[in-house]
């Protein structure tokens, strides 16, 4: 194995561990709020609601990687890229070391604040590194199989973090992650070569005029809308009472409609990074966006289209040892009668066809994820400040992913369930259609196929 592949598998543990961490704390939000019972709090005289505290455990985390962004990405462009990521990873394992010990919500804000910060330097190092170490025919191909890591550690932390936290606890689960970690960052000491690169002044403001991340900001800033919408509002549509205009399905029913979106984009990454690197990466984020947006206009008739299909609305299997008499652990979501094993309890029609749009959500995710990252690692790569582009693609995004959810909140009581979905499709094809708009103005016709 060549020095350069023992680097970008280092590098591809690394976001192993970023992604796991990350869904592992996303999973287990629900029983830290029955843990810790928030209730309102009053502090200086100012009442804060059990409401708002809960959505501090979120918002906490998004501000600080919003804050942490600009000087992390500053110091990757300005020191050693290696020894930052580095320094990140060890503080890393100490903030998933000190989970255990949480026993207030104030505590748990205060370390998931932490744990933001952490998420957004190891994310900013590992896609900086990535792009700067692989050669400009090759990027989109690396940055694939580095997101590929990334949902693969999403995939095995949604599923596995409820059913341990359910046998174990969060001791375990925790000293899992920082055992990944320090996996990690002992693979990163040891094979990653020190970053000899460095640029001086503040990139931020020669990045923030280039042409074409202008071009692509015109698209990203809506699809970040989007994205967030649908993402977020699959599991609910697949979860929520029929009275909220939801499916009622199981835990694992809407767990696996999360994870058909990861697995699928996890598959097909490498390949489509690949693609993107000899025909074209405009094309791909063209093609990708507006793909999502159109399936996530058909999300909604999910349902119509499993009555139309007669597809099932129960998943049974048939095991002999349930027949024998065995029994099953508690914190299986399996039910059983003589001679088999219902595995999903009962779901409509509509679970087959949502498990399909969301796998094709991540299809289509998957042709734009890879391209438009290889677009900003160039640019910052020939501008010198490689960091710092994907710091400006990082704050193109918190827009859209902090106001999104709230809108989503709106549309779903004030509107219906539906009107998510579509206004989350509309932002994607917006998006792409003032992308192609632009990129024809100013780069050329041609500029859809050659860049």
């Amino acid at each position: 194995m060549n020095e350069d592949r023992r680097q970008f598998w280092a590098l591809y543990l690394t976001r192993f561990a970023e992604g796991f961490g990350f869904i592992t704390l996303v999973t287990l939000l629900p029983y830290y709020i029955n843990a810790l019972e928030p209730t309102d709090t009053t502090i200086l005289g100012l009442t804060i609601s059990a409401g708002l505290i809960v959505g501090l455990y979120t918002t906490g985390f998004t501000f600080a990687q919003t804050v942490a962004v600009i000087p992390l990405a500053w110091g990757g462009d300005r020191f050693d890229k290696r020894l930052v990521l580095l320094t990140v990873l060890g503080l890393g394992a100490g903030v998933y070391a000190l989970f255990p010990l949480v026993d207030s919500s104030a505590t748990f804000i205060a370390i998931r604040a932490l744990q933001g910060a952490i998420i957004t330097g190891t994310g900013l190092m590992t896609l900086s590194l990535v792009g700067q170490i692989a050669a400009t025919g090759t990027r989109a191909n690396y940055i694939g199989k580095s997101n590929a890591a990334y949902f693969a550690a999403s995939i095995v932390g949604s599923l596995s973090a409820g059913v341990l936290y359910e046998a174990f606890g969060f001791g375990p689960i925790f000293a899992i992650i920082v055992c990944i970690t320090i996996a990690a960052w002992l693979a990163m000491r040891h094979h990653l070569e020190p970053d000899v690169t460095r640029v001086y002044g503040f990139p931020f403001s020669d990045l923030a005029l280039n042409r074409r991340i202008l071009t692509l900001s015109s698209f990203r800033v809506q699809y970040a809308f989007s994205v967030t919408l649908v993402r977020t509002w699959v599991p609910i549509f697949a979860g929520v009472s029929a009275a909220q205009g939801g499916l009622a399905y199981g835990g694992l029913a809407v767990a696996l409609t999360v994870v058909a979106e990861k697995f699928t984009n996890m598959c097909c990454q490498p390949f489509t990074g690949r693609l993107s690197d000899g025909y074209g990466r405009a094309l791909f984020v063209f093609a990708g966006g507006a793909t999502y947006g159109l399936v996530a206009l058909a999300v909604p008739f999910a349902p119509a289209i499993g009555a139309a299909l007669a597809l099932p609305s129960e998943f049974v299997v048939s095991i002999p040892a349930i027949a024998a008499g065995a029994t099953l652990p508690g914190w299986l979501p399996l039910s059983a009668v003589p001679g088999q094993v219902t595995i999903l309890g009962d779901v409509s029609p509509a679970f087959v066809p949502l498990i399909v749009l969301s796998g094709l959500l991540g299809v289509a995710d998957s042709f734009r994820e890879p391209a438009s990252m290889a677009l900003f690692a160039d640019e910052g790569t020939e501008d010198g400040g490689v960091a710092s582009s994907f710091g400006i693609r990082d704050l193109l995004w918190r827009p859209g992913s902090v106001v999104a959810p709230l809108l989503g909140g709106w549309l779903m009581y004030e509107v219906g369930m539906s009107a998510v979905f579509y206004v989350g499709g509309a932002f994607a094809l917006s998006g792409v259609a003032l992308f192609l708009v632009i990129l024809v103005w100013l780069h050329g016709r041609r500029a859809l196929v050659e860049w």
